[in-house]
């Protein structure tokens, strides 16, 4: 990759880079943090429109573009402030004057279909939103996808044709058997010629000049899911299960997701204007699977984004997380810097697995036949040895018994604890002389269908009308007596969890939904509550799937959330007094959400740390950019209240635990404890998630891993750990092993344990990394 092909604001961040070379298919710029990811993102565009000021581009929506929509507003409102002069200096944005936005002819690349454009979660309203309005575009010179002005069979609306929003596209080949399936296949080859005009349109404006576009779990770009032709154009078509996962956020649940089309433009239209400026950004160690695949292999239907090795302006700008397994990134981890015990262990793992090996059959030989392991200092006989004696120590940890601490688990939504930790909790609260609090730091009711919460509602109203919920007719209920036995209906439920009366299952529950009315609405009456839930109930009958939901039903959402975790822990024999729900003020299920603040987020935390005075804390620590933005805001709400502690208190004697679940995973070179899990905990494990978190059962929100509950992605990821583990120590270490608890070993946990400074230090290079300086 010669310098020379890259813009003058490129080559400033290529020149930071160290000029280094670049050995993939398509070249690639790596920056620190995902904001600075926004700010390289917008300065190109600016470079490009200031050459192109009656330009086509087509940006993308979501919460990909967050910092290129923030940066692009900063810089325009600000040109000739000194801040940001300086930021046009450093890099390489020497224009003469301000770029102006107005004459861009605007594509919108994709759209769920079919979907009305004035719902906030189309793609429609976020393009006008955001850059037909927010960047001062002209609507005029647009071109837009809106499901109401598709012509469809006589002029009738999407809802008429397809009165359930589900369109079968096999019509588009068979035969109708009714009139409803006629007049839906005839609209669906109105639509279809709508995309052809659409992509004519597109391509008689010359094709589009500046793309910009995030990449998916599978690696598609637009909606071009893997498997996609590189000749394919805007179609209407169907999309594969990670794409229908990562979209169940904005549709309310991979029920809706799982059925609904979308509109996408082909790999073609990005690529048909040859001197066509195409980026894909990507952030984060979650994406590096997705970006080695699109950047080192030949063009391949299998990875869409390949298709921009026929653009000499194809780029992909990630950063540092994101490009993690690059070669060239592992060639500057292994052969670049001192090398560690921790390159040893993870080069030796991954040798096993490369060559399907037990660690016993690993000879010098292979070690130095390998590309990267052939660095190892002084490799012998015993390197292999010491690589399973050091992993052995660390299941040790895992065995010991901890007793005498006081434990903080805390988890930045319900379930990560459980997902994370259970069967290493479960063994510590065996300890009578440990000492427990638990505390989720959001609310989480985003991951509440309106569906769930109204199969909830109709339960109350039935059990009321039969008369099966007393506690209503007490006196004083509606005055203070609801205040009382919370954890009342926790035993009631797990009691019928145990005597397998799924019915009175449904009436414990109901009992705590009558005591949140009550709380959240100050409920005076039955009367009074029979009408409110009526009101809610109608309410959400008529909101649309992925609605942001009122403050009032979002309180009511996260209190059913928080009614799961006290059943979880309650199996266990945790109190609900010993379960904190601090709903901290950040997580406002907006798409871009705020960042902590000190007074609202790390305040509440603080004051937990001095009344709990914890000797143990665990959290999840996620790497950057991977899993929800909460897990890593949660982290920071920590860290500070942390830090704010350690000014007043001795923290020298405090440890940190840190966590991971379905989200991300540590390699075994990462960890410094691994837990062993029985197959009795991966039982009890699955029932305790199937029985408490009733909201999750159905995995309305699953992760784009596995099409499924969390905890049996966890289960996967733990015996897929194990399985690692075992292929590097053998398997008679764990059946022959004099152990019970190693016999009964299928899974293990894997996690950090630090001190305060290391935690605190890993918890700043995170910050860094996300949210760092610009150069």
């Amino acid at each position: 990759m010669m310098k020379q092909s890259f813009s003058k604001v490129e080559n400033a961040v290529y020149g930071w880079q160290g000029n280094p070379e670049i050995s993939t298919k398509i070249p690639y710029l790596t920056v620190n943090n995902f904001p600075q990811l926004g700010l390289l993102t917008s300065l190109r565009f600016l470079e490009w429109v200031a050459e192109n000021p009656e330009g086509v581009v087509s940006l993308p929506t979501g919460k990909t573009p967050e910092h290129f929509i923030k940066w692009t507003q900063h810089i325009l409102e600000h040109w000739n402030s000194p801040s940001v002069s300086d930021i046009r200096r450093k890099f390489g944005l020497d224009l003469p004057e301000k770029p102006v936005l107005k004459g861009l002819q605007f594509v919108q690349i994709d759209e769920f279909y079919p979907i009305s454009s004035r719902q906030h979660n189309s793609f429609n309203f976020y393009v006008r939103k955001f850059y037909i309005e927010g960047f001062g575009l002209d609507i005029n010179r647009a071109l837009l996808i809106s499901s109401e002005e598709i012509p469809l069979y006589e002029g009738k609306h999407f809802s008429e044709v397809f009165p359930e929003l589900k369109i079968d596209l096999s019509l588009r080949y068979k035969d109708c058997r009714s009139q409803k399936e006629y007049i839906q296949q005839q609209s669906i080859y109105q639509i279809d010629q709508w995309c052809s005009e659409y992509e004519n349109k597109i391509r008689e404006k010359g094709g589009i000049g500046f793309f910009l576009g995030g990449i998916g779990p599978d690696g598609h770009i637009a909606f071009n899911v893997r498997g996609s032709d590189h000749n394919s154009t805007t179609r209407l078509t169907a999309t594969n299960f990670e794409t229908q996962a990562v979209a169940a956020g904005d549709l309310g649940g991979i029920e809706i997701s799982r059925n609904r089309l979308v509109i996408t433009i082909g790999l073609k239209t990005i690529v048909s204007n040859p001197d066509a400026v195409a980026i894909i950004i990507a952030a984060g160690e979650a994406k590096a699977g997705v970006v080695k695949d699109a950047l080192e292999n030949p063009a391949s239907n299998l990875y869409p984004a390949t298709v921009l090795q026929q653009l000499r302006n194809g780029r992909f700008y990630i950063t540092k997380g994101a490009g993690v397994m690059l070669k060239d990134s592992l060639d500057n981890y292994y052969l670049k810097g001192k090398w560690t015990t921790e390159k040893t262990q993870r080069v030796v793992i991954d040798l096993c697995r490369k060559l399907d090996k037990f660690g016993k059959n690993i000879t010098p030989d292979d070690l130095k036949n390998d590309e990267y392991a052939r660095f190892i200092p002084g490799i012998s006989e015993e390197t292999v040895p010491a690589v399973i004696n050091q992993i052995k120590a660390k299941i040790d940890l895992g065995l010991e018994k901890k007793k005498n601490q006081r434990y903080f688990h805390t988890g930045p939504h319900h379930d990560d604890i459980m997902l994370g930790l259970l069967p290493e909790i479960s063994q510590e609260l065996r300890q009578i002389s440990n000492r427990f609090d638990f505390a989720v730091l959001t609310s989480g009711f985003t991951a509440v269908t309106n569906r769930f919460v109204i199969k909830l509602l109709d339960d109350v109203i039935r059990f009321l009308d039969q008369d099966k919920i007393e506690m209503v007719y007490y006196p004083d209920f509606f005055q203070k007596g609801y205040k009382h036995k919370w954890d009342k209906d926790v035993y009631h439920y797990l009691n019928k969890v145990a005597s397998g009366e799924p019915h009175e299952r449904e009436r414990a529950v109901s009992h705590r939904i009558v005591r949140v009315l009550t709380e959240i609405y100050r409920i005076g009456s039955v009367a009074e509550l029979k009408a409110k839930i009526n009101e809610i109930n109608h309410l959400l009958h008529h909101s649309y799937d992925g609605e942001k939901n009122p403050p009032d039903i979002q309180r009511f959402k996260g209190m059913i959330r928080e009614f799961e975790e006290e059943l979880v822990w309650a199996h266990y024999g945790v109190r609900v007094k010993n379960i904190h729900h601090l709903r901290l003020g950040f997580y406002t299920g907006d798409i871009f959400t705020e960042q902590p603040e000190k007074e609202r987020d790390v305040v509440p935390v603080l004051e937990m740390l001095r009344r709990v005075k914890p000797t143990v804390i665990s959290l999840a620590l996620d790497p950057e950019g991977s899993g929800p933005d909460t897990h890593y805001k949660v982290l920071q709400a920590l860290a500070e209240a942390i830090r704010l502690w350690r000014e007043e208190e001795n923290l020298s004697h405090l440890k940190i635990i840190g966590y991971r679940n379905v989200w991300y995973r540590f390699h075994p070179a990462e960890a410094d404890v691994i837990v062993p899990v029985s197959l009795n905990a991966l039982a009890s494990f699955e029932e305790s998630f199937s029985h408490c978190y009733l909201s999750q059962v159905n995995a309305s929100f699953p992760s784009y891993l596995l099409d499924g509950k969390f905890s049996e992605l966890a289960r996967k990821i733990w015996t897929e750990q194990y399985q690692t583990i075992r292929l590097l120590i053998g398997k008679s270490y764990f059946y022959e092993n004099e152990r019970p608890k190693l016999r009964a070993t299928h899974g293990l946990i894997f996690y950090k344990e630090m001190d305060v400074d290391t935690f605190l230090m890993q918890a700043g290079e995170l910050k860094d990394s996300m949210e760092g300086p610009v150069h």
